[in-house]
């Protein structure tokens, strides 16, 4: 089928890339899963434009992004409220739009979050590599050559009819996240949970830490109180497979919160973010506040098996229209 120009970049903002669902299976070759940081968010999107979920997104942090629509397409803009405008009227979140061509997109400053992400209908058409669009930039392939976005680049869309039965669907208030400036991550001890002391662990699960500056899409270093490490143990372990959501404790005893681009490390890992939080991990931003709270496997699993209920009972609705 045949692509067609769907946007003009013309301001990038401070950090765009096109990402879907990742790349797997490519681990033992140092190539990480990348993808969309907030995959709830860019599933959520993709299913509002009538595309499949893991259909490729651009993801656009904190601020700055100025696109000018080249066809008529519809879009839809989940994850962090960054103020996005249409021709310079406020635009909702959550929500099917129509573009047309000449029409402006534009993300004015953080209202909540970090990322917001943007899903055109026909998706965004660029090489697949590894089975994926997604941008990894530490190893500069996928997406828009490996980068973020500049200006002047040129976005490419399948020449799709626009999903018109799509307008004006929303996705249910509340069952849209919450994202607080202070947020409470659900988590499973381990799998190094006993090199820390009770009095470490206790700690851990007690006290609130502060995003630093040091965060990416490779991980989010936090600051407060030191995890006290038993005496008889090292401080590092052998290198060994990382997940998103994995938490580190370095050698200063803070937590560092690991996302998807990072595929070993030989910190010890106190415990994992559950699945439905890491949306919260990847929305953190400098200055925001962190509290852990563990849970067991069987909780963990109650909540992505509700989770998943939600988005089978939104699906259905829109095969309904």
């Amino acid at each position: 089928m045949e692509k067609i120009p769907a946007f003009e970049v013309v301001e990038p903002g401070l950090l765009t890339t096109i990402q879907d669902l990742g790349r797997y299976g490519f681990s033992q070759f140092g190539v990480p899963p990348s993808g969309a940081l907030d995959a709830f968010s860019l599933r959520v999107g993709n299913l509002l434009v009538g595309n499949r979920e893991a259909e490729a997104c651009l993801e656009i942090t904190l601020m700055g992004l100025k696109i000018k629509a080249l066809k008529e397409v519809v879009i839809a803009i989940t994850g962090g409220d960054l103020s996005p405008t249409l021709n310079e009227d406020p635009l909702d979140m959550w929500r099917a739009h129509l573009l047309v061509e000449g029409d402006v997109l534009f993300f004015r400053k953080v209202r909540t979050g970090c990322r917001a992400y943007l899903a055109l209908s026909g998706g965004v058409v660029t090489p697949k590599i590894m089975g994926s669009f997604s941008t990894y930039l530490s190893g500069n392939f996928g997406g828009l050559e490996g980068r973020k976005f500049r200006r002047g680049d040129i976005l490419y869309a399948l020449d799709l009819p626009s999903s018109l039965d799509k307008l004006g669907i929303r996705f249910p208030s509340d069952w849209i996240p919450s994202l607080e400036k202070e947020v409470t991550l659900r988590v499973l001890p381990g799998p190094q949970d006993h090199h820390f002391t009770e009095k470490g662990f206790q700690t851990f699960r007690s006290s609130s830490y502060q995003v630093t500056p040091q965060c990416d899409r490779m991980g989010v270093r936090l600051e407060g109180p030191k995890i006290e490490r038993r005496s008889d143990v090292e401080e590092s372990i052998i290198s060994e497979g990382l997940i998103s959501g994995a938490i580190q404790v370095p050698g200063d005893g803070k937590p560092l919160l690991i996302l998807t681009e990072l595929v070993t490390g030989g910190y010890t890992k106190i415990a994992t973010t559950i699945s439905v939080d890491l949306p919260k991990v990847a929305q953190l931003k400098p200055g925001d506040r962190v509290r852990f709270k563990p849970i067991s496997i069987e909780e963990a699993h109650d909540l992505l098996k509700r989770q998943e209920d939600q988005l089978r009972k939104f699906k259905k609705t829109l095969q309904q229209r």
